[in-house]
């Protein structure tokens, strides 16, 4: 049929008095196989199950094409399963209300209504209508109607390898592939009489990323996670006292914006160096550690309060004797959780004798899965990728630079990270200048919140910047929905592509 003869396209509930014209399409799309109809009894029985998964497409009044499904509770069957035996003996009683996947018995388009992507109409229909009943994906046996032309030379599967790689053509196994299903296992014996397939069939699969798992506490994840990000102004403080001051001051701001995380640079707490300047830098900064406790308590009573997650930028901290350069992640759960900074720069271990830390993990939140790294570290890729590869949604990079050069360095690192690990980054520095703190002289920052590049993000990439070197908050939603539809469908998909059979990333124990 041509494009111009097509007045209107319609996607219709399947009727029972649509039957005789759904006989008609079904006889002449299985032309290879007598006899292969549904009679009135499957029909009736399908429509009363189960009537939204029974979809007929139409052009211009007339039936083009028609997908029949049910739910089915998968755990229920072998993964060898027949297609007798998933339907019941096609009395469809497999079909619940209760079960998890959406399993398609049959799809059909009329021949001369091919070549209109019709099928790609009914499939987006079967797709939308398992996120909409919270099904955790598609499921059916495809047949393999080429089979029998290569059946005394090749295995089902060297002929579906063949398939994949464009070297064969198979119309059926060829359209599922471009409709983002995946290929599970090969099933033998599927389908009784399919001599074209010689009764083989590969089952394949749909995942729904917006599956959720129905759970019996109140509590639920957020899909649309808020962002407050504190470019500090590095201040001289009286005490600890007064910085607390300020520190919640910022903490007050943020919640104000119904924000879900607050975050502060590296090592903001270090004005409370000053009153020990007449000290060596090494004494200096164990000073400093002396306060970390104190400020982490303070910072998760506010969290609490607050009802906010903070990410407490660094401090030093003093364990066995050692100074390591470590953050808290102060939940307003109550929960309190610290990451290490592992690669300390060369300028920390020459003037503080400063230690690398050795933890590397992903924090579990109300709003998802988080990675935290310090400054340094968002420059090493490997960190980040391990966290990806735990299921990291938002990477957070408190730092403190002093000149643009370390700046750009973090800004641009941070960038990439947010690309190749198809998550959000939030960067937060100080600003300012500390001249009555040695080694803390001037800093520059411009906080910002990276996303990945493609249609359903920001063309450069940024998501939000903060005005460079001035004194503010940064608030930013990101879309936790829109990295679960990118790791599926987006142009390129830089965690799923690796090739893994070439390089391997992992974690060591220490």
């Amino acid at each position: 049929m041509k494009h111009s003869e097509i007045d209107k396209i319609e996607l219709q509930h399947l009727q029972f008095e649509d039957y005789k014209e759904i006989k008609g399409v079904m006889v002449s799309a299985y032309s290879s196989m007598p006899d292969a109809y549904w009679k009135e009894h499957h029909i009736k029985s399908l429509i009363e199950k189960f009537p939204k998964g029974q979809v007929v497409i139409k052009i211009n009044g007339q039936i083009a094409g028609c997908a029949l499904s049910i739910i089915v509770d998968y755990d229920k069957f072998d993964e060898n399963h027949t297609y007798r035996e998933i339907t019941a003996d096609y009395t469809f009683d497999s079909h619940t209300e209760n079960g998890d996947i959406l399993y398609g018995i049959d799809i059909f388009i009329k021949p001369e209504y091919r070549g209109l992507r019709l099928g790609r109409r009914l499939y987006d229909y079967r797709k939308e209508l398992c996120e909409k009943l919270n099904l955790k994906g598609i499921i059916f046996g495809g047949r393999i109607p080429n089979y029998h032309k290569y059946s005394k030379e090749l295995s089902p599967k060297e002929y579906i390898e063949k398939v994949s790689r464009k070297e064969i053509h198979d119309p059926v196994l060829n359209f599922q592939i471009s409709n983002d299903f995946h290929l599970a296992r090969i099933l033998k014996g599927y389908l009784e009489g399919d001599n074209a397939s010689k009764e083989f069939a590969v089952l394949l699969e749909w995942n729904n990323i917006y599956y959720e798992k129905p759970i019996k506490k109140a509590a639920t994840e957020k899909k649309v996670v808020r962002i407050g990000l504190i470019q500090w102004q590095m201040r001289s403080y009286k005490n600890v006292e007064d910085l607390l001051q300020q520190v919640e001051y910022f903490v007050d701001a943020v919640s104000g914006y119904r924000s879900d995380f607050a975050l502060f640079p590296e090592f903001f707490n270090a004005p409370l160096m000053a009153q020990y300047n007449h000290l060596s830098e090494p004494e200096a900064i164990r000073e400093l550690a002396g306060f970390t406790d104190e400020i982490v308590q303070r910072l998760s009573s506010l969290s609490i309060s607050y009802n906010i997650n903070l990410i407490a930028g660094s401090m030093p901290k003093i364990k066995n004797g050692k100074l390591y350069n470590v953050g808290y992640l102060c939940k307003r759960d109550g929960a309190i959780e610290m990451y290490e900074k592992i690669h300390v720069t060369p300028d920390e271990e020459k003037v503080w004798g400063m230690q690398g830390g050795n933890e590397l993990k992903v924090f579990d939140t109300d709003c998802g899965k988080v990675g935290i790294l310090i400054c340094y570290d968002s420059e090493f890729p490997e960190l980040s990728r391990i966290l990806a590869d735990e299921g990291m949604d938002i990477l957070f990079v408190p730092f403190l630079t002093d000149t643009q050069n370390g700046y750009s360095r973090v800004r641009n690192c941070a960038q990439a990270r947010a690309i190749e690990n198809e998550c959000y980054v939030a960067i937060a520095g100080s600003v300012g200048n500390l001249p009555n703190v040695h080694n803390m002289d001037i800093q520059f920052a411009q906080s910002m919140v990276f996303t990945p590049c493609d249609f359903a993000f920001p063309t450069n990439g940024i998501k939000a910047e903060a005005t460079p070197n001035t004194e503010m908050i940064l608030i930013a939603d990101v879309d936790i929905g829109l990295l679960r539809e990118l790791h599926e469908f987006g142009s390129v998909r830089n965690l799923k592509d690796r090739r893994k059979d070439v390089f391997e990333l992992k974690k060591v124990s220490l």
